[in-house]
Protein backbone atom coordinates (compact mmCIF):
# COMPACT_ATOMS: atom_id res chain seq x y z
CA UNK A 1 0.00 0.00 0.00
CA UNK A 2 1.60 3.45 -1.09
CA UNK A 3 1.85 6.19 1.59
CA UNK A 4 -0.93 8.40 2.15
CA UNK A 5 -0.72 12.45 0.84
CA UNK A 6 -3.40 13.54 1.58
CA UNK A 7 -5.04 16.55 4.07
CA UNK A 8 -3.49 14.62 7.47
CA UNK A 9 -5.19 17.05 9.77
CA UNK A 10 -8.85 15.61 8.57
CA UNK A 11 -7.49 11.93 9.45
CA UNK A 12 -6.80 13.53 13.01
CA UNK A 13 -9.67 15.02 13.46
CA UNK A 14 -11.96 11.88 11.93
CA UNK A 15 -9.91 9.73 14.87
CA UNK A 16 -10.41 12.04 17.63
CA UNK A 17 -6.54 12.34 18.64
CA UNK A 18 -3.37 13.97 17.09
CA UNK A 19 -1.60 12.27 15.20
CA UNK A 20 1.06 14.75 15.30
CA UNK A 21 1.66 15.03 18.83
CA UNK A 22 1.68 18.56 18.53
CA UNK A 23 -2.25 18.72 19.30
CA UNK A 24 -2.67 21.95 16.55
CA UNK A 25 -5.19 19.27 14.62
CA UNK A 26 -8.37 19.05 16.90
CA UNK A 27 -7.16 22.26 18.75
CA UNK A 28 -9.65 24.28 17.21
CA UNK A 29 -12.61 21.73 15.66
CA UNK A 30 -12.25 18.93 18.14
CA UNK A 31 -15.20 16.97 15.61
CA UNK A 32 -15.15 14.83 12.53
CA UNK A 33 -14.62 16.60 9.19
CA UNK A 34 -17.38 16.80 6.86
CA UNK A 35 -20.53 18.99 5.68
CA UNK A 36 -23.01 18.37 8.93
CA UNK A 37 -20.28 19.55 11.60
CA UNK A 38 -20.17 18.25 15.13
CA UNK A 39 -23.38 16.23 14.94
CA UNK A 40 -24.28 12.38 16.25
CA UNK A 41 -22.20 10.02 14.06
CA UNK A 42 -23.96 6.50 13.42
CA UNK A 43 -23.22 4.34 16.03
CA UNK A 44 -19.64 2.67 15.14
CA UNK A 45 -19.63 -1.66 14.88
CA UNK A 46 -17.33 -3.79 16.86
CA UNK A 47 -15.29 -4.36 13.80
CA UNK A 48 -15.26 -0.62 13.08
CA UNK A 49 -13.72 0.21 16.79
CA UNK A 50 -11.07 -2.71 16.30
CA UNK A 51 -10.10 -0.87 12.48
CA UNK A 52 -10.48 2.04 14.08
CA UNK A 53 -7.80 1.70 16.84
CA UNK A 54 -5.56 -0.36 14.37
CA UNK A 55 -5.46 2.51 12.27
CA UNK A 56 -5.04 5.31 15.06
CA UNK A 57 -1.62 3.56 15.76
CA UNK A 58 -0.58 3.08 12.36
CA UNK A 59 -1.06 6.45 11.29
CA UNK A 60 0.39 7.89 14.56
CA UNK A 61 3.73 5.89 13.71
CA UNK A 62 3.14 6.93 9.84
CA UNK A 63 3.86 3.17 8.79
CA UNK A 64 2.34 1.43 5.75
CA UNK A 65 0.20 -1.42 5.86
CA UNK A 66 2.92 -3.75 4.87
CA UNK A 67 5.37 -2.53 7.56
CA UNK A 68 2.84 -2.44 10.35
CA UNK A 69 1.59 -6.18 9.48
CA UNK A 70 4.76 -7.45 9.63
CA UNK A 71 6.15 -5.15 12.73
CA UNK A 72 2.71 -7.10 14.75
CA UNK A 73 3.93 -10.12 13.51
CA UNK A 74 7.65 -10.08 14.85
CA UNK A 75 6.10 -9.00 17.81
CA UNK A 76 4.02 -11.84 18.55
CA UNK A 77 7.34 -14.25 18.54
CA UNK A 78 8.46 -12.73 21.65
CA UNK A 79 7.68 -15.21 24.54
CA UNK A 80 7.66 -12.60 27.27
CA UNK A 81 4.28 -9.68 27.81
CA UNK A 82 1.88 -9.42 26.22
CA UNK A 83 1.32 -9.24 22.18
CA UNK A 84 0.15 -5.65 22.41
CA UNK A 85 2.32 -4.32 24.88
CA UNK A 86 5.57 -5.65 23.13
CA UNK A 87 4.03 -4.56 19.38
CA UNK A 88 3.68 -0.58 20.58
CA UNK A 89 7.19 -1.13 22.41
CA UNK A 90 9.06 -2.16 19.10
CA UNK A 91 6.93 1.06 17.36
CA UNK A 92 8.84 2.88 20.14
CA UNK A 93 12.42 1.65 19.37
CA UNK A 94 11.68 2.57 15.89
CA UNK A 95 14.76 4.96 14.84
CA UNK A 96 12.68 8.01 14.05
CA UNK A 97 10.58 7.65 17.22
CA UNK A 98 13.62 7.66 19.30
CA UNK A 99 14.77 10.42 17.63
CA UNK A 100 11.28 12.33 18.28
CA UNK A 101 11.34 11.22 21.79
CA UNK A 102 14.94 13.05 21.92
CA UNK A 103 13.39 16.42 20.97
CA UNK A 104 15.24 16.46 17.96
CA UNK A 105 12.29 16.96 15.54
CA UNK A 106 8.69 18.11 16.60
CA UNK A 107 6.80 15.77 14.74
CA UNK A 108 7.58 11.77 14.21
CA UNK A 109 7.50 12.77 10.54
CA UNK A 110 10.08 15.15 10.71
CA UNK A 111 11.90 12.93 12.26
CA UNK A 112 12.05 10.66 9.60
CA UNK A 113 13.04 12.94 7.43
CA UNK A 114 15.72 13.81 9.22
CA UNK A 115 16.63 10.03 9.53
CA UNK A 116 16.17 9.65 5.67
CA UNK A 117 18.50 12.42 5.13
CA UNK A 118 21.15 11.25 6.81
CA UNK A 119 21.82 13.25 9.17
CA UNK A 120 21.39 10.66 12.10
CA UNK A 121 24.20 8.39 13.65
CA UNK A 122 23.68 5.49 15.67
CA UNK A 123 26.83 4.87 17.93
CA UNK A 124 28.68 7.09 15.60
CA UNK A 125 27.55 4.92 12.84
CA UNK A 126 24.97 7.06 9.89
CA UNK A 127 22.10 5.26 9.71
CA UNK A 128 19.50 6.07 7.18
CA UNK A 129 16.48 3.33 7.99
CA UNK A 130 13.60 4.97 10.06
CA UNK A 131 12.51 1.55 11.00
CA UNK A 132 15.93 0.56 12.52
CA UNK A 133 15.59 -0.63 15.70
CA UNK A 134 17.44 0.72 18.74
CA UNK A 135 18.95 -1.43 21.15
CA UNK A 136 18.76 -0.11 24.93
CA UNK A 137 22.00 1.94 25.61
CA UNK A 138 22.78 2.60 21.68
CA UNK A 139 24.14 6.05 21.36
CA UNK A 140 21.72 8.69 18.91
CA UNK A 141 23.25 12.05 17.61
CA UNK A 142 23.88 14.20 14.77
CA UNK A 143 26.11 14.66 12.19
CA UNK A 144 28.46 17.63 13.35
CA UNK A 145 27.03 19.50 10.33
CA UNK A 146 23.49 18.48 11.13
CA UNK A 147 23.77 20.15 14.69
CA UNK A 148 23.36 23.78 13.10
CA UNK A 149 20.49 22.53 11.33
CA UNK A 150 17.57 25.24 12.18
CA UNK A 151 14.52 22.44 12.35
CA UNK A 152 16.70 20.81 15.04
CA UNK A 153 17.30 23.85 17.31
CA UNK A 154 13.54 24.95 16.99
CA UNK A 155 12.48 21.49 18.06
CA UNK A 156 14.93 21.23 20.88
CA UNK A 157 13.90 25.12 22.10
CA UNK A 158 10.19 23.81 22.04
CA UNK A 159 11.12 20.83 24.05
CA UNK A 160 9.20 20.99 27.25
CA UNK A 161 9.89 17.26 28.97
CA UNK A 162 11.41 13.42 27.80
CA UNK A 163 9.95 10.34 28.62
CA UNK A 164 11.74 8.55 31.28
CA UNK A 165 13.21 5.65 29.23
CA UNK A 166 15.56 8.42 27.23
CA UNK A 167 17.67 10.58 28.24
CA UNK A 168 19.42 13.31 26.51
CA UNK A 169 22.85 15.56 27.23
CA UNK A 170 22.11 19.06 25.65
CA UNK A 171 25.63 20.00 25.90
CA UNK A 172 26.99 17.10 23.17
CA UNK A 173 23.16 16.52 21.47
CA UNK A 174 23.58 13.29 22.31
CA UNK A 175 20.95 10.77 23.53
CA UNK A 176 19.91 7.21 23.86
CA UNK A 177 17.03 4.66 24.49
CA UNK A 178 17.95 3.89 28.49
CA UNK A 179 15.58 1.51 28.75
CA UNK A 180 12.20 0.00 27.31
CA UNK A 181 9.65 1.67 27.90
CA UNK A 182 6.50 0.63 29.99
CA UNK A 183 2.75 0.56 28.82
CA UNK A 184 1.68 3.83 30.69
CA UNK A 185 4.26 5.65 29.08
CA UNK A 186 3.43 5.25 25.94
CA UNK A 187 0.30 6.55 23.95
CA UNK A 188 -2.53 6.73 26.27
CA UNK A 189 -5.10 7.08 23.47
CA UNK A 190 -4.78 3.60 22.22
CA UNK A 191 -6.32 0.25 23.21
CA UNK A 192 -3.90 -2.27 22.03
CA UNK A 193 -5.96 -5.11 22.58
CA UNK A 194 -8.51 -3.53 20.08
CA UNK A 195 -5.39 -3.96 17.29
CA UNK A 196 -4.88 -7.39 18.53
CA UNK A 197 -8.52 -8.41 18.00
CA UNK A 198 -8.54 -7.13 14.45
CA UNK A 199 -5.26 -9.07 13.47
CA UNK A 200 -6.53 -11.98 14.91
CA UNK A 201 -9.25 -12.12 12.72
CA UNK A 202 -7.33 -10.96 9.84
CA UNK A 203 -3.64 -13.67 10.31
Amino acid sequence: MSRYTGPSWKRSRRLGISLSGTGKEISRRNYAPGDHGPGNRTKVSEYGEQLKEKQKLRWMFGLNERQYRNLFVLAGKIREGKHGVNFMIMLEKRLDNVVYRLGLATTREQARQLVNHGHILVDGKRVDIPSFQVKVGQEISLKEKSKNLQQVKDALEATVSRPAFVTFDESKMTGSLVRLPERDEMEPEIDESLVVEWYNKKL
